[in-house]
């Protein structure tokens, strides 16, 4: 129970890795507050863990500014934010053929989204003095790949830098910000793009030591570590759950 009462935002909370984050958090006793744009899906994981569901655009200013400030107002403050939501669409691939659609629609959610959510927790945790964000990055922001989605990519490598800067910043008023970087998760999003097409996912799985994709509640657990007082000395860091993947050369046969 590391989070007894705290209050903790969570975006992209109904499936993958923020529904299994939202199941942890609230199993070590935290206030969750599942936020999704899909109605029906977050308002089930609201219901699954005792939380509250939001309905929200994390793209749109508005959406987030009154998401943070009607749950600080309604609880007293907020403890935890998971900045989590994203996207992988199939047209976002090789720069050389992902239109600039694409490619604006994908730092809209991945990165913009991430920005908008930490501008407007910041100050309340700043009005606590304390406080814990994550905001989801990934391996491939750390690691080029020749089977690109440029976008996504680059959005990640935002987001990490972005935590990386907050979480300098704002250390000394007892404010830590974490990117957390997952390898490759067994999440839906996943199945569709890779886990379905043996050849598409054992090209990926050759360059994973553990030989196998992550469980969401792998990545859940180190999101409960970050977001607890066992991390109180880790911040503007960039949090690898990966199976050893950025760290490989030549990996097990």
């Amino acid at each position: 129970m590391r989070l007894q009462d705290r209050v903790a935002v969570i975006t992209g909370a109904g499936s993958g890795i923020g529904l299994a984050s939202a199941r942890r958090l609230a199993a070590e006793g935290a206030r969750v507050v599942a936020v999704d744009i899909d109605e029906p899906a977050g308002a089930a994981a609201a219901a699954e863990v005792g939380g509250r569901f939001v309905r929200a655009d994390v793209a749109e200013e508005d959406d987030v500014r009154r998401l943070f400030d009607n749950v600080a107002a309604e609880y007293g403050r907020i403890d935890i934010a998971f900045n989590n939501a994203g996207i992988s669409p199939p047209d976002d691939d090789s720069i050389l053929t992902t239109g600039i659609d694409a490619w604006r629609r994908v730092q809209e959610i991945n990165l913009t989204s991430v920005y908008l959510c930490c501008k407007y927790v910041i100050p309340h945790m700043q009005a606590a003095g304390k406080g814990s964000i994550i905001n989801t990055a990934s391996f491939v922001a750390v690691l080029g790949a020749a089977t690109s989605q440029i976008s996504y990519t680059a959005s990640k490598g935002g987001v990490l830098a972005m935590s990386r800067e907050l979480g300098v910043q704002f250390a000394r008023e007892g404010i830590r910000v974490n990117a957390l970087c997952p390898g490759p998760v067994n999440t839906p999003l996943l199945r569709e793009l890779f886990a379905k097409d043996p050849e598409r996912a054992a090209r990926r799985l050759v360059h994973v030591p553990m030989g196998r994709f992550a469980e969401p509640e792998e990545i859940a657990a180190a999101v409960a570590f970050l977001a607890s007082d066992d991390s109180s000395f880790i911040t503007a860091s960039q949090f690898l759950v990966d199976g050893g993947i950025a760290g490989a050369y030549v990996t097990p046969l």
